[in-house]
């Protein structure tokens, strides 16, 4: 594997800091992101920051560009100039992943139709109170996976008359690239811990300033 993002997987402090730091942080996105007992849909954003930091932690500043142009839904980061999706799901289930957000059902099919895997992704799977996993999935796999499959299996176009707000790797895909041999993973205990956490003491605090 010629991507930096295997360093992650071959670090085994970092790998340790991520088994017991990841819930944590993810927890706090979810405790930003909740009204009312209800998590929003901006928790993906969050936990995005999130997984962005820890590449920004390992491989500095210099190297980690985040100011990718909206035009390239898949792109997150780029990481010493190579293309980065992440994709977060909570769950014990594949499915629900978007490939793109869109509520347009003729851009969705014109996105399937020109579809092709173009960079790693970064999985993280949160299951809390079990087992989930942080993956590595190489461009490599997806592409031999998506010609095996074809773009019909591959990808998932919202159903006629619904709202789902994107198309999505299937649950098939997904899960067939997770267990993929070639695909790292750090397995992670998701467990929740007591925070005392107001999301809006910090804006208070900038108010208080002079």
């Amino acid at each position: 594997m010629s991507s930096h993002l295997v360093e992650i997987f071959q670090d085994e402090r970092l790998v340790d800091k991520i088994r017991r730091r990841l819930p944590y942080l993810f927890q706090l996105a979810e405790l930003e992101s909740s009204r009312a007992g209800k998590i929003g849909m901006e928790v993906g954003s969050f936990r995005e920051k999130i997984i962005v930091a820890l590449l920004i932690h390992k491989f500095g500043i210099k190297n980690v560009e985040t100011e990718v142009p909206i035009t390239e839904p898949e792109i997150d980061v780029m990481l010493y100039g190579q293309p980065i999706s992440i994709k977060t799901k909570t769950g014990t289930s594949f499915s629900g992943v978007k490939l793109i957000w869109t509520v347009d059902a003729e851009m969705a099919r014109q996105f399937r139709e020109n579809y092709y895997p173009r960079c790693d992704i970064l999985f993280v799977q949160i299951i809390w109170n079990a087992t989930g996993g942080f993956y590595y999935i190489p461009l490599r796999i997806q592409e031999e996976l998506f010609e095996e499959m074809g773009r019909e299996e591959y990808i998932k176009l919202p159903k006629p008359g619904t709202n789902p707000r994107g198309v999505e790797i299937s649950s098939n895909a997904l899960s067939r690239l997770v267990r993929n041999g070639e695909t790292k993973v750090i397995e992670i205990n998701w467990q929740r811990r007591e925070v005392d956490y107001n999301p809006y003491k910090r804006w208070v605090e900038y108010w208080t300033e002079e």
